[in-house]
């Protein structure tokens, strides 16, 4: 069976990280996609994995729990459940917006109850974001594109050039911008002027030169800087098979 939703757990102790994955083993609709020991890896793995649920520890080395949702602000989170050893930031942490706190140890009952919160909030924001539709202007007039089908995305000068197979349509909206629509729909950053969806990529090859490339199943070929190339493979291979 496919889960639905994809986890990411953040915490500094592997036995908690464990915990975690034991707890969620019933509920086949969550995958554990990644797990990350520190705030910066949270930030990375954000970007490139485009959870749906991230479980977090408060206090990690470097970053803080807290400190990953101001840098990346409460509006591009995914659904947050703080997992903690402690129980006096719970009023912190749901002003952070977050949709459960959770005590260590954790019984099976409460985490059901957090399963059972995170199902209804997640079914809620697939009816609204599943079929998020981007509208672009042509020499005939609008068209509407719907972001699944975008294979990647390019900048050229002020303007997103979105590549459909061959089919190309520009949007005047900066890169950066436009990332922050698409990258819950599994857009990745390939190198600084390019975004790829990661469910088109069919595989990552070697140049004789050492640059990794990605071939798209559209046939394009999408360079990956070096800067990116770990995390970029990493998604890709948590994606899976499919």
């Amino acid at each position: 069976m496919t889960a639905k939703w994809n986890v990411l757990i953040a915490d500094d102790e592997p036995a908690a990280r464990r915990g975690v994955r034991q707890l969620l083993a019933p509920f086949s609709d969550f995958a554990v996609t990644g797990e990350c020991r520190n705030g910066a890896e949270v930030l990375t793995a954000l970007d490139v994995s485009a959870p749906d649920v991230v479980f977090l520890d408060i206090q990690m080395p470097g970053i803080d729990g807290f400190e990953v949702i101001r840098r990346r602000s409460a509006e591009r989170m995914p659904a947050v459940v703080f997992l903690t050893a402690f129980d006096q930031f719970a009023i912190k942490a749901f002003e952070a917006e977050a949709l459960d706190y959770l005590v260590k140890p954790v019984s099976e009952a409460r985490f059901a109850a957090t399963i059972r919160r995170l199902t209804r909030r997640l079914s809620s924001a697939a009816r609204t974001t599943r079929d998020e539709r981007i509208v672009v202007t042509t020499s005939r007039g609008a068209a509407v594109l719907h972001i699944s089908e975008i294979d990647w995305i390019e900048a050229a000068g002020n303007y997103a050039q979105l590549w459909i197979g061959e089919r190309n349509y520009f949007l005047r909206e900066s890169l950066q911008t436009l990332e922050e629509r698409v990258s819950k729909h599994g857009f990745a950053r390939a190198h600084r002027r390019a975004l790829v969806r990661v469910s088109g990529v069919k595989e990552l090859v070697r140049t004789r030169a050492g640059a990794l490339v990605a071939i798209l199943k559209s046939g394009a070929r999408i360079p990956i800087s070096r800067r990116r190339a770990s995390t970029f493979t990493t998604a890709v291979r948590d994606l899976g098979p499919g």
